[in-house]
């Protein structure tokens, strides 16, 4: 059962070793779409067997097989085969976004065609990186810096963005020479169902890719196996620290992109009305289910109010509907337990004595699905707890502040540092307040994605970055050859 126009031919057996296999179990996935609240897919569920099944085929693939030892502008022509026949299938991996977590159609189109056309980039790689490197010695003739594949790989995605994520840390293994292992999440299994399938039409060596959607527990079988060498994880910080804590029992090398709760520092140049746009619109994207949402929005005191009733028109202006309509500008949050987690943060910046100015509430024309008003709380302390925590939802807090440095204070008064902006119109003074934000990324006048450039975060952000020839890095071992003299 898959929804309508996504069109997935085994959604009852597992990828593993090149084959379409049967679970261990008799366990499926359902997956419910939160717009209406009905079951829109079944999927095979992998249990601890099927882990380690997939586990030795990964381990097969890389140790005997051949695509580690295929030369790097091979792999990346068979990766740009994966890509062609990736590129049909990105309307079916529009409609399983919507389907499965309520992304505004509208927008779902042109972010996974162009999701997949970005694959080419990372698979380019093979031609630009520089996989080895000569220098002369002090001691020795020539010293050779080789870049070697680090493993196996196991790829943990959330849900909010399942294709872009899991794509990315697929086309990053193999064109490192790596093997992966693909772990969907359990509510949005269907984009690695469609990757399973290309890498197959695409001729990938058996063990090279692997699919196995499971739950938790099965999911933390996998990261304790001894026979991974990598695990590269997009969620939550506190799934992260767990993640960490096996990894580094075991040595196992890791990248983490986690949470956030990310500034936007708005200076005196910047004009009321362009502010509140970016502000107001920006928090409603993917309902606010973003990592590098930029759900605080710190503001001159003297501009507080008049920011904050701007801020407020922009969300009251919203249109909240179903994420199919083309005319809505808001759909539902992912799941109920996502719902519930908004509320409970709302009704904690009520306790906290910041001013709740507009929304909080679940819309009263949408009488079935996971929806809940974009959220303006203003007169925020940094310390709260709205402040503080990631809530993954429409809800941004205005934060007053004295002067430009205690913009800066605040905005790097957080475990968080992934993301961040400064509304100016001066680059300069961009740049200069940039350099002193301790956060991977800063943009200037808005919430600025680049996918050719590194991103990753500091602090509980994460570690390691994606994107970019630096998304590679983690992915590759570092061997230095000792010589006389030096090789063909």
């Amino acid at each position: 059962m898959t929804p309508e126009g996504v069109n997935i031919k085994h959604p009852d057996k597992l990828f593993i070793g090149g084959e379409w296999v049967a679970p261990h179990g008799t366990d499926t996935i359902e997956v419910e779409n939160p717009a209406d609240e009905e079951i829109v897919a079944r999927v095979a569920h992998a249990d601890n067997v099927d882990m380690d099944r997939a586990v030795a085929a990964a381990r097969e693939a890389f140790d005997n097989g051949p695509w580690p030892r295929t030369p790097p502008l091979e792999r990346m022509a068979k990766l740009m085969q994966f890509v062609d026949q990736l590129e049909p299938r990105a309307p079916e991996l529009a409609k399983a976004w919507t389907a499965q977590i309520g992304g505004l159609a509208t927008a779902a189109g042109p972010m996974h065609a162009g999701s997949v056309a970005g694959l080419r980039g990372i698979a380019s790689l093979g031609e630009r990186f520089q996989w080895e490197e000569r220098r002369p010695g002090m001691a020795v003739d020539t010293v050779c810096i080789v870049r070697e594949p680090v493993g196996v790989v196991a790829a943990i995605a959330p849900w909010n963005g399942p294709f872009a994520i899991m794509a990315n840390k697929v086309f990053y293994s193999l064109i490192a020479g790596c093997t992966v292992i693909m772990k969907p999440s359990p509510e949005t299994p269907l984009e690695a169902f469609i990757i399973a399938e290309a890498a197959e039409a695409a001729g990938m060596p058996p063990g090279t890719v692997n699919l196995v959607p499971a739950d938790r527990e099965a999911a933390d079988h996998l990261i304790h196996s001894k026979l991974i060498d990598k695990v590269t994880f997009t969620g939550s910080s506190a799934a992260g620290a767990h993640i960490a804590s096996v990894c580094g029992a075991n040595m196992t090398r890791a990248t983490f992109e986690l949470g956030g709760k990310s500034a936007a520092i708005i200076r005196d140049d910047f004009p009321t009305e362009a502010a509140a746009g970016i502000l107001g619109n920006t928090i409603t994207v993917m309902s606010g289910q973003v990592c590098a949402m930029l759900s605080r929005a710190i503001v001159p005191k003297a501009r507080h109010d008049e920011l904050a009733e701007a801020i407020a028109g922009v969300m009251k202006g919203v249109k909240i509907g179903h994420p199919t309509d083309p005319e809505s500008q808001l759909g539902p949050l992912a799941m109920r337990r996502q719902r519930d987690r908004v509320e409970m943060y709302i009704e904690e910046g009520k306790k906290s004595g910041a001013d709740l100015i507009t929304g909080g509430q679940r819309p009263a024309h949408m009488n079935k699905g996971y929806y809940i008003e974009p959220t303006l709380f203003a007169n925020v302390d940094n310390q709260s707890r709205i402040a503080q925590e990631e809530i993954f939802g429409p809800v941004l807090c205005l934060i007053p502040a004295e002067d430009e440095a205690d913009a800066i204070r605040i905005a790097n008064e957080s475990d968080f540092g992934l993301n961040g902006s400064v509304f100016t119109n001066d680059p300069q003074a961009a740049y200069d307040i940039a350099r002193q934000i301790r956060t991977g990324v800063v943009g200037q006048n808005g919430m600025r994605m680049e996918w050719t450039a590194p991103f990753g975060g500091y602090k509980k952000s994460g570690i390691g970055r994606e994107g970019g020839d630096e998304g590679l890095w983690g992915y590759l071992e570092t061997k230095t050859i000792l010589l006389d003299g030096a090789p063909a």
